[in-house]
């Protein structure tokens, strides 16, 4: 005759439930001892019967393996904590990024003029204090600019007219003062241009 599957409830009868107890005990004390023996593994179980009796089955000591478990969880505990710290940090650090990201788009919306109506009159100041002091090193840097490239056509010059001093011993008497002409021309263009850039720079520094 095929057993039926037990169900998994509580027995009613306490005499069944006695006789259930005390067979599964004994087989499941066996299961752990043949685990450790098989497996050479540390095994631990403990049993309290219903009426608070203690059975209890340790491979080795079971106060050792009892505070092998206790650090055990300790340490795990300690690691979830960590890391649950770590993860609220890196939340607090996300949540200030966003928020001086938000205060920088607002701030770059200030300079480009737009969303200035609800701003007070020490905040239009501020702004309009920004806005100068980076015109004025816009201007610093573009007058600079201007400087260099000053310098640059000068030395353009010189060599031009270095140049034309050696074609000068070179070209054919027919032929150099075409040659004079072209070059006299092009320097004359390089001063202009030098003129121009001294006159445009002085210009933007009277605004």
């Amino acid at each position: 005759m095929v057993r039926g599957k037990t169900q998994m409830k509580r027995i009613e009868n306490a005499t069944s439930r006695q006789v259930t107890f005390s067979k599964r005990r004994n087989g499941l004390l066996k299961k752990a001892f043949e685990l450790s023996v098989l497996c050479d593994v540390e095994v631990a179980l403990i049993i309290f019967s219903p009426r608070g009796k203690l059975y209890e089955f340790a491979s080795s000591s079971m106060q050792d393996i009892v505070e092998r478990y206790k650090r055990h969880t300790k340490d795990t505990q300690t690691s979830n904590k960590s890391t649950e710290q770590n993860v609220q940090h890196l939340k607090q650090e996300a949540a200030s990024m966003m928020k001086k990201i938000e205060l920088l788009e607002v701030s770059k919306r200030k300079l480009l003029g737009e969303g200035l109506g609800s701003c007070s009159i020490q905040e239009l100041q501020q702004l309009e204090q920004q806005l100068e002091k980076g015109i004025k090193n816009i201007r610093a840097r573009k007058t600079q600019v201007f400087k260099d490239q000053i310098v640059q056509l000068k030395e353009r010059e010189k060599a031009l007219e270095a140049e034309n001093a050696r074609l000068s011993e070179q070209v054919p008497h027919q032929f150099f003062g075409l040659v004079v002409v072209v070059q006299n021309w092009f320097c004359a263009l390089v001063k202009l241009l030098v003129v121009l850039k001294v006159w445009y720079s002085g210009r933007e520094r009277i605004k």
